[in-house]
């Protein structure tokens, strides 16, 4: 009898190297050789979408973990070092992080908790969101090469968080690399003192223990497997605090994301025409005959309405009235979509940025609370300082544009009219008509735009900036080539000649000299700092509370795909209790399962057993069933893994008979293991496999909970509990079943009914029956008896087709 149901089977084109179930629906991620990620429905494995490698995130993906919530999938990169967040329902990149290290294995858990703290957070983001106005979505221009939200979901900047209640990232790598990411944002943790390479972890949901399987060298340079259990406590001590900071700063980081966002779609909004007339004019000064200044020629055009040669013919030849009127709407299109975006999105990104640190710098100036976490209250002051400036630059960037777009149009109209007046053309009326300030006005433009600067031209190579805005937008740590002109301010002499005023922390500096982009990497170097400090004094308060040698690897065993291979971890929520399932190749025949609680200084009397799958017993009660044993004789475990607290499963390979060997799913009860009170006193000088015949070994009770995979070498198994579904996958890593668990195999149900429920021989009775009595010419009560007994046929032909029907369904 099987207890499960196949529901979907394919070949894929190529080897699949990482398999997660979705813990929240019927969707499983698959991670092939190819650096592609897909996702399949569990109905015949449907496929969902795939997301091809790219070069901008990387090819090489080493670990999966899904969201608890099961909307966001992270996977890492080993050639490019950096941690995804991708979108579950669109197969669109969230969040991208660079890792300091390869990422080997990655854990995404929730915690746990049933304290009145999540109503008070509650209540916290719903203050927080009546005093800060939402963001704008970004423009839909926004498409470089390392575009990450378009304008439909470019919110999700902002929604990454999810709920309230915090959930960790753990991720893990060589040379000991663990770290930890609340919300998969923000790191709060970094572990560098585990020994060896991490193969596997999982953090417990109440966040007092982390359990790693790590890789390490042996004196003899043997490959050995250790199993480490890691005291979290300070985690578990301030969950409220913890939660509360990591939340404010996932804002912090969130909003970082936004602000380079917001950057990148003003420099995408700057474009290249608008340097064209420093270009022309450099050329022009590079080509003229007279030793005229360029100044001079056009305040000579303007007073007089007389040009050179050599200026008309760059007026009328290169820059040309048709391409005047081009320039001229490009500036004014460019200046103001800058102009917006400064407004809408940089000024109220950063007025949040600056509303969440303030909060955050209220939290480190409770001491007794949030000290113990590394909270820096001096730190946080510099990023709110620095936050400070970032917005006085781009107030300061406001003005240029204000002031730019006056000067231009003014300019622009000028010299549109004579050029006109050049080429004999119709001026238009409107445009006629100067006052004696607007021509005032040109002048100070061209006495301030358009005198040969010559070291301007040493180091831009150019001799003009008459662009002042794109100075703002370079990427670059070199000075403004044109800062802002600060003489006649009242206040900014008021603060030079005022001592106290002038190194007061009550204001922000300024720094004229700067771009915007320079005074951005600033402030995010200062948040950084403030971002980092937790996460060091955290990693530093993780001790290590056990260390348990396991067994040594088989030879070759290096190039093979890790993350698929046992020891598998698993953490029970209920019961408190990590568990760790492995085989050893000193006992392939038995499967052990490691037990500890999650609080590292409690003990576990009965922590490490043994299923011996060579005495399979079979306690069912099932009559067609009893005495069924697995087929195949005795077996050796390919793979395993934690179903649930109480459920083992495993794909088993029976003994070679014909030159074919058996593959089989199975289900194993853990019960009568978790009721063993044999104790294992195990040496701590010696592997486990060095004394793994001292193990309490149990008998396998397999209760037909079993389906031989016919024309499959399986050889590795993910499965959901929770879902109740598995995914097997064959030894070449490309075919793969999909399996409910809790279903009983459609073939089988239907031999079932068959069996139970046959009328056939009733309805042969029946007609014989009514023959006879025809015969013998019955009486009137004769006849009223067939009568009945024709009903009886009438519904028991009635029930046959009934029965057919439900069948054939």
């Amino acid at each position: 009898m099987r207890a499960f149901r196949q529901v979907g089977e394919k070949q894929l084109p190529s080897p699949v190297l990482f398999m997660a179930w979705s813990p929240k629906r019927d969707l499983i991620a698959l991670a092939n050789s190819s650096g592609e990620l897909l996702l399949h429905r569990l109905a015949n494995f449907q496929r969902v979408w795939s997301l091809p490698p790219n070069e901008n995130t990387g090819k090489e993906i080493t670990a999966l973990a899904w969201r608890p919530d099961g909307k966001i999938l992270a996977f890492s990169l080993g050639d490019t070092k950096q941690v995804v967040l991708c979108d579950a329902e669109r197969a669109e990149i969230l969040h991208l992080f660079p890792a300091e290290s390869p990422v080997s294995c990655m854990y995404w858990t929730e915690v746990q908790d049933e304290s009145s703290v999540l109503a008070s957070f509650c209540d916290s983001e719903d203050e927080a969101n009546r005093f800060l106005p939402k963001l704008p979505t970004l423009p839909k221009s926004y498409s470089t090469t390392t575009k990450i939200f378009s304008e439909e979901r470019s919110d999700e900047v902002t929604n990454l968080l999810g709920e309230v209640r915090l959930n960790v990232l753990v991720v893990g790598g060589p040379m000991g690399f663990v770290e930890l990411y609340a919300y998969g944002l923000y790191k709060i943790a970094t572990l560098n003192r585990i020994p060896g390479t991490c193969r596997s972890l999982c953090l417990s949901s109440d966040l007092k223990s982390l359990s790693v399987v790590t890789e390490v060298r042996s004196d003899d340079d043997r490959p050995e497997v250790h199993y480490v259990q890691l005291d979290t406590g300070l985690l578990s001590s301030c969950l409220p605090e913890l939660t509360r900071m990591a939340r404010k700063f996932t804002h912090i980081s969130t909003l970082l994301q936004y602000l380079r966002l917001s950057l990148a779609c003003m420099c995408e909004a700057w474009e290249d025409i608008l340097l064209q007339m420093d270009l022309r004019l450099t050329k022009f000064v590079q080509e003229k005959n007279t030793s005229t200044q360029v100044q001079d020629e056009f305040l000579e055009l303007l007073l007089w309405g007389h040009a050179s040669p050599e200026l008309q013919a760059l007026l009328m030849n290169q820059l040309t009235v048709k391409g005047l009127k081009m320039l001229g709407q490009s500036i004014e299109s460019s200046y103001s979509s800058i102009q917006k975006l400064v407004i809408s999105h940089l000024q109220s990104g950063s007025e949040a940025l600056l509303y969440h640190l303030s909060e955050v710098k209220g939290m480190a100036l409770w001491k007794q609370k949030f000290q113990p976490l590394g909270l820096d209250p001096a730190a946080i002051e510099d990023a709110v300082t620095a936050v400070g400036s970032f917005t006085l630059k781009a107030s300061e960037l406001l003005q240029v544009i204000d002031k730019s777009m006056k000067n231009f149009k003014a300019f622009f109209r000028w010299l549109y009219v004579a050029m006109l007046r050049m080429s004999e053309d119709h001026v238009p009326p409107e445009l006629n008509k100067m006052t004696q300030k607007d021509l005032a006005f040109v002048a100070d433009f061209l006495a301030e735009h358009f005198s040969a600067n010559e070291e301007l031209f040493d180091r831009k190579g150019k001799y003009f900036n008459v662009e002042r805005v794109g100075q703002y937008l370079k990427d670059e740590d070199e000075d403004l080539v044109s800062p802002p002109n600060t003489e006649g301010n009242q206040w900014v002499k008021f603060v030079q000649e005022s001592a106290h005023l002038k190194e007061s922390p009550l204001l922000f500096p300024t720094y004229p000299q700067k771009s915007l982009h320079f005074v951005k990497r600033l402030m995010e170097g200062m948040i950084e700092l403030c971002l980092q400090k937790p996460a060091e004094v955290i990693g530093k308060s993780v001790k290590q509370a056990v260390c348990l040698p396991l067994y040594t690897l088989p030879d070759g065993s290096e190039n093979t795909p890790r993350l698929l291979e046992l020891p598998s971890l698993w953490n029970d929520k209920k019961a408190g209790m990590h568990y760790a399932v492995f085989c050893m190749q000193s006992s392939p025949s038995k499967i052990y399962l490691l037990r500890r609680t999650t609080d590292p200084h409690k003990s576990l009397a009965n922590g490490l057993v043994a299923l011996d799958l060579n005495r399979a017993a079979n306690t069912s009660t099932d009559e067609d069933s009893a005495g069924e044993t697995l087929p195949g004789g005795p077996s050796s475990c390919l793979d395993a893994r934690l179903y649930d607290a109480e459920t083992l499963t495993v794909v088993l390979r029976g003994q070679e008979e014909e030159g074919l060997r058996e593959h089989v799913l199975a289900q194993l009860p853990l019960s009568a293991a978790l009721a063993s009170y044999e104790e294992f006193a195990w040496d701590p000088s010696l592997r486990l496999d060095q004394q793994s015949s001292l193990v309490p070994s149990l008998s396998l009770i397999c209760e037909n909970q079993w389906r031989c995979l016919d024309n499959m070498k399986a050889q590795l198994v993910a499965v959901n509990g929770l879902r109740k579904v598995a995914c097997v996958l064959s030894s070449n890593l490309r075919h793969v079943r999909v399996f409910e668990m809790d279903a009983e195999d459609e073939d089988e149900e239907e031999e079932d009914r068959q069996e139970s429920q046959d009328p056939t021989s009733d309805q042969e009775g029946l007609e014989e029956t009514l023959t006879s009595q025809n015969e013998a010419g019955v009486d009137m009560e004769s006849q009223g008896a067939a009568e009945e007994q024709s009903a009886v046929e009438v519904e028991s032909r009635d029930l046959l087709e009934q029965t057919s029907g439900s069948d054939t369904l």
